[in-house]
């Protein structure tokens, strides 16, 4: 069976504690959550995390934490930082990436969201992909629109990433890319084009997260993510594995299209990443 990379967002930037119990927001709860969801298949964590107020954080202390507790419970699982801006300042958005995670997230414009516009002018697109480049972190180009691809391709082209990065489309979010089958073609289309020697996945928001798993591992991606960032309406009876248990729903998607999740050297080797630190 041919292995695919299933990405665990943990945490998140906006759902309260409050919201679903599993949710975890202190380090050692995130430690725990992503150890359950390496256990349970999953090769890559992405990690956003919160101040003790449970708001939105930078601080590169909490993302040192749990990159050690990760490494430490999880061998060679891949440590991949948000760069994203909901409640986080532009200036300090990449304040952690001198602690050299494996990679981080970086989005290549702006987009409208459900309440705010997450902005990511060219200025800051290109602070951060120098700061990935400086601290040897990969980024994972996280695709809202189609313009993003072109912005990546720029990047590319700027010298500041190789050939071959590993490219999201998100879909679902509310005033951004709908969750349309015949809109992932379209960027996927686009994607081959503009960058043919990329690696991909997708996420779907949400309700949308089975269902462009499912479009995603149709046409052959290298990954899939799901994880309680995306969607924290887990059923009653699921709640309280939370993201062992999202991991576990998309192990089940993988083996109906005949793929089986990734061990952490084979991630490694799909998304162009060395041996873990």
């Amino acid at each position: 069976m041919t292995p695919a990379v299933i990405a665990v967002a943990i945490t998140g930037s906006v759902p309260r504690k409050r919201d679903n119990p599993a949710l975890p927001v202190t380090p050692e709860e995130q430690v725990r959550s992503t150890r359950e969801a390496f256990e349970a298949g999953a090769s890559l964590v992405h990690i956003h995390v919160r101040a003790p107020d449970e708001s939105p954080s930078s601080d590169p202390a909490l993302f040192a934490a749990v990159q050690e507790g990760v490494r430490r419970h999880c061998p060679g699982m891949i440590v991949q930082f948000s760069t994203g801006g909901r409640g986080r300042d532009p200036s300090q958005r990449g304040n952690a990436l001198e602690l050299r995670p494996d990679m981080a997230s970086l989005s290549t414009g702006s987009v409208n969201f459900p309440t705010i516009v997450y902005e990511n002018p060219a200025a800051l697109v290109t602070d951060l992909a120098t700061r990935m480049q400086a601290n040897a972190v990969r980024p994972e180009i996280e695709i809202f629109d189609l313009s993003h691809l072109h912005g990546a391709r720029r990047l590319v082209d700027a010298g500041l990433m190789d050939e071959r990065p590993h490219v999201q489309f998100v879909m679902g979010v509310k005033n951004a890319m709908p969750a349309e089958e015949h809109l992932l073609d379209l960027m996927l289309g686009e994607l081959r084009r503009v960058l043919p020697h990329a690696t991909w996945t997708a996420a779907g928001i949400g309700a949308q997260q089975a269902r462009v798993m499912e479009w995603a591992l149709a046409r052959g991606a290298d990954g899939v993510r799901t994880g309680m960032e995306d969607n924290i309406r887990v059923s009653r009876e699921r709640l309280a594995s939370g993201n062992a248990e999202l991991v576990r729903l998309a192990a089940e998607a993988l083996a109906r299209h005949g793929r089986r999740p990734a061990t952490p050297a084979e991630a490694r080797s799909m998304l162009g990443l060395g041996v873990a630190a």
